[in-house]
């Protein structure tokens, strides 16, 4: 994969810096309750503002209806929670592209920060209408892009831009796609992947890119339930696709063929309701009751996952092995979780959405390698797709 211009190659002295950032970040009563996103951000921020730039941050958040302004998605909060890390004053734009957007981009000087309205609030942002574009364009000179997160979708912000000025790729972008690629292209070995979620059809692609790139694949969450359907077991009321059994029986050939290990659950932690408080039991996977659900993995094949993570010198997780949410099926993830954690030896990189907030919620993040912040991207580059936002910036 070809590199992607660095911002350090941009002349940004007293330019207008257009970079679209991912403050795509929850708020509660007005504060943000997880500033992750707006932290990773900051070093290409505080490279812009010591070199003199101007700097203009977009970002969306939420889904607003696009259809103009609404309080629950307004980024002034994440302005907020970005002026107490930075420790200075941020100046923020009450729209996107409009008069105040323009006066304030304009009336900038060297090493000021201004953070435009949600880009959501226009609908013309996702369908990357020229127009729009040409709008975001004129407020700057030079463009960065630092949100991997929305690097999939080619959008105004991601990729429209990109065609009009000077496109360069922030430090997070930077990270995120020599990280991922490189695991891809040279992982040390063995070298490990554990997959969760719940479905096969939205993981399938992604698992045969890594067949063809891995020792071994550990299989958890409910898409395991219809690989073990394939593999002629009952599995109750468990959740499965039945219509993609034959496609998970010809996966688990293709993987021996290929010479990748394939682990799929021996025991498991069912339940007779999808509810915190359900009965549960732990069985296995040959004897799953025909009234109970399995909801995460159990001891024994946690055990056996363990031992293969603490074998591994690359390692790379996405999706969880249960409902760890609740606590009663948490157990599995947390196992996972520790050892990846553990596994001092290996690279290990965890590619965005639930299995972030599952080594948050167990207090591990600081004892992983690399965590990516984008959930779909970070799939999507696994799987060999090209992202539109990244393209843009070769």
């Amino acid at each position: 994969m070809a590199d992607v211009k660095s911002v350090e190659l941009a002349e940004v002295a007293g330019k207008r810096v257009l970079v679209r950032v991912d403050f795509n970040v929850p708020i509660k009563d007005g504060e943000v309750t997880d500033d992750t996103r707006i932290r990773a951000a900051l070093p290409t921020i505080q490279y812009l503002r010591e070199h003199g730039a101007r700097t203009i941050l977009m970002s969306h958040r939420g889904r607003p209806s696009g259809e103009g302004f609404e309080e629950a998605f307004t980024l002034a909060p994440a302005a907020r929670r970005l002026a107490e890390l930075l420790g200075t004053p941020v100046v923020f734009a009450s729209d996107t592209v409009g008069a105040d957007a323009q006066a304030k981009a304009a009336a900038l000087s060297d090493g000021q920060v201004l953070v435009l309205e949600n880009l959501r609030f226009d609908k013309r942002e996702k369908k990357n209408d020229p127009a729009f574009c040409r709008e975001l364009a004129a407020l700057g000179d030079v463009y960065v892009n630092d949100a991997f997160g929305t690097a999939h979708r080619a959008h105004a912000s991601t990729a429209g831009v990109a065609e009009l000025l000077p496109a360069y790729a922030g430090f997070l972008m930077q990270r995120e796609v020599s990280t991922l690629t490189g695991m891809l292209e040279d992982p040390k070995r063995p070298f490990v992947a554990i997959l969760g979620g719940s479905k096969v059809s939205d993981k399938i692609k992604v698992i045969d890119a890594l067949i063809e790139k891995c020792d071994a694949l550990v299989i958890g969450g409910g898409m395991c339930f219809t690989f073990l359907l394939a593999q002629g077991k009952q599995v109750g009321t468990s959740l499965k696709e039945e219509d993609w059994v034959e496609r998970a029986a010809a996966t688990l050939q293709r993987a021996e063929e290929a010479g990748c290990r394939i682990l799929l659950p021996t025991d498991v932690v069912v339940a007779d309701a999808f509810a915190e408080d359900a009965r549960t039991e732990t069985v296995s996977v040959d004897a799953i009751p025909e009234d109970m659900m399995g909801l995460d993995i159990g001891p024994e094949t946690a055990a056996a996952y363990a031992e293969a993570v603490a074998g591994a010198k690359t390692v790379f997780w996405n999706g969880p092995m249960g409902v760890f949410e609740m606590k009663a099926f948490e157990a599995g993830t947390k196992a996972v979780a520790e050892a990846v954690a553990a596994n001092a030896d290996a690279d290990t990189i965890i590619g965005g959405g639930d299995s972030v907030a599952a080594v948050n919620k167990f207090g591990l993040a600081d004892r992983m390698t690399f965590i990516s912040t984008g959930g779909g991207a970070s799939m999507e580059l696994v799987q060999g797709e090209a992202l539109p936002g990244v393209e843009a910036l070769k």
